[in-house]
């Protein structure tokens, strides 16, 4: 099976476009499969999350989240300035705190807000079993009116022996 050749579940692989001297391989073997990345957002303790402000200044912060069902849940008050940028620009960039398995996911964040009672809980159970030895348990009704986002990927980048493995993921549109 060759790269183009898999499930429509997964997304297009190949690699990213970059600069003569960057030392890509011109062929796609080698590239990660999407599970490597998938488990590196799953295993993550802390994402770092890049917004833009309205005068177009970047914006980064470290927060919690969870990868449940192919997609990033993360809470907070839409008033942070995170979620004011959001508000007014939901194109977000998410990457991993290590510089040596890289994952970088860009996409929008959407307000997830209101959630199904078996998604809140699917969210509770993950965010507690992850951030247990902080105290941090949500409640499944704590995000009834706002404070929970999602950000499923449009691109996707990741290495773990940059540039021999270096991937790029194309997910297709979503219904």
């Amino acid at each position: 099976m060759t790269v183009q050749d898999e499930p429509q579940t997964e997304p297009a692989r190949d690699r990213p476009r970059m600069p003569d001297g960057y030392g890509v391989p011109e062929t796609d073997e080698g590239v990660l499969p999407w599970r490597w990345a998938e488990e590196r957002l799953t295993a993550a303790r802390n994402y770092w999350f890049s917004t833009t402000r309205p005068d177009g200044r970047p914006h980064a912060v470290p927060a919690w989240a969870v990868w449940v069902d192919g997609a990033l849940y993360f809470d907070g008050s839409p008033r942070t300035r995170r979620g004011r940028n959001i508000a007014q620009n939901p194109s977000i960039v998410v990457h991993l705190e290590s510089g040596d398995e890289v994952v970088i996911v860009e996409g929008n964040a959407e307000d997830a807000s209101g959630p199904t009672p078996e998604l809140a809980a699917q969210l509770v159970e993950a965010l507690a079993t992850k951030y247990e030895r902080d105290g941090y348990r949500p409640t499944p009704d704590q995000w009834d009116r706002e404070g929970l986002w999602r950000v499923r990927p449009r691109v996707a980048y990741a290495w773990g022996s940059f540039p021999k493995d270096v991937t790029r993921f194309r997910f297709g549109p979503r219904s």
